[in-house]
């Protein structure tokens, strides 16, 4: 059914880096969300009122909460699809992240309800009285939920959308969450011992649980993650495809909402060669790189002297010594010699990973250090690179 709509209402539905494909995306599964969110709501609330059971109903409420998530989620769309403007010059593509963190929220606060009306369940129980129709019904519902679940983290993961990967998840959890019920149904109906109000409470832990670990997915990239290492590795290769660079560091990806991506980084070309070839060539790096990748793309241009072997020697010695005395995934970049009269100076950035814990000054003197017992006369000039 999906498929057929999305054939008939996108236009080059494979184009997802398009904007106005992706906002039609959310928009027809947002509305096809709330349809079939509100067909079990309705299904469930008379299968809970016809087993008189608080595990059915409370499911029930969570789908109808399910259809306010796609409403959410449709509007997270619409909002983030708005033109960049003066305040906002890169758009309002984390609109997205913000709908994503509403919606864990809202299952957050669901499951927490759930909660409560489980346990007053469990110090007051209620006869239930499952039947044929009750489990029928709560059938219908995981298989429909295993569907949402399905198309929403595919199309979530198709057009780089933490709304709909959380609406899959929480599709998911209300999938288990309902198969809880059902076998809470079956046992009562076999053995006549009611655990509709502990079964209630299973469910609504499992989507407290749920709804945390969407919000916890949801900050990351609000908070400013690294970069997917394929896009960091698919930049490097276009970069280096072109014979005039030599080498590529300090790139930085800023996210400013899913494929609205800044990009910028230093590329190290031939410095003997003419400025303005030198510049066309940047010049035709940065638009490969955003046709590619749809992101804004701005390269600094770092010249180098390949030929100059004696340069290349030494910062590979530096790079070697300070990977054996201070850490073994440091590098270093833009290394240069200074030569006076006096003394000798090298100038050049260390990336220091996470794993080196030591504060920047105290880096500094054991990078000077190490120089100074492999290099006498000579002192280091540096600039710490995280």
């Amino acid at each position: 059914m999906l498929t057929f709509l999305i054939k008939k209402f996108i236009k080059d539905p494979d184009n997802v880096l398009d904007p106005s494909v992706r906002t039609s995306y959310g928009t027809l599964c947002g509305i096809y969300g709330i349809a079939l969110n509100i067909l079990l709501f309705f299904g469930k609330l008379f299968a809970g009122t016809v087993a008189s059971s608080v595990a059915i109903t409370a499911d029930a409420f969570n789908n109808l909460s399910d259809a306010g998530s796609s409403l959410i989620t449709l509007l997270g769309f619409f909002l983030a699809a708005k033109r960049a403007d003066s305040k906002h010059p890169f758009g309002h593509g984390r609109v997205e992240y913000f709908a994503a963190l509403a919606l864990s929220l809202l299952i957050v606060f669901i499951g927490a309800e759930l909660g409560m009306n489980s346990v007053d369940k469990i110090r007051n129980p209620q006869l239930v009285t499952p039947g044929v129709l009750s489990i029928t019904i709560l059938c219908i519902s995981i298989i429909l939920k295993l569907y949402m679940a399905w198309y929403n983290h595919t199309i979530g993961k198709k057009i780089n959308s933490e709304a709909m990967k959380a609406t899959s998840l929480d599709s998911l959890s209300d999938s288990l969450a309902t198969l809880v019920v059902l076998l809470s149904m079956v046992f009562t109906l076999l053995t006549g011992v009611n655990i509709d109000g502990w079964a209630g409470l299973v469910v609504a832990v499992f989507i407290v649980y749920v709804g945390i670990s969407s919000a916890y997915h949801t900050i990351s990239p609000l908070l400013g993650e690294a970069p997917d290492q394929e896009l960091v590795e698919g930049i490097r290769a276009i970069v280096l495809s072109h014979e005039t660079v030599y080498g590529v560091h300090d790139l930085i990806v800023h996210n400013y909402g899913p494929d609205r991506l800044v990009v910028s980084l230093h590329a190290e070309v031939d410095g003997r060669q003419d400025l303005f070839s030198a510049h066309a060539v940047i010049d035709d790096i940065e638009d490969d790189i955003q046709a590619k990748y749809n992101c804004i793309t701005t390269i600094h241009l770092d010249p180098v002297n390949p030929d100059d072997v004696e340069t290349k020697h030494l910062e590979e010695q530096v790079e070697q010594e300070l990977t054996e005395e201070l850490n073994s995934e440091v590098k270093i970049h833009d290394f240069r010699v200074e030569k006076n009269a006096d003394k000798t100076v090298f100038h050049f950035d260390v990336v220091v990973p996470d794993s080196l814990k030591m504060e920047d000054g105290k880096i500094s003197e054991k990078i000077d250090s190490i120089i100074a017992s492999h290099h006498p006369g000579c002192s280091g000039k540096v600039t710490i690179d995280r």
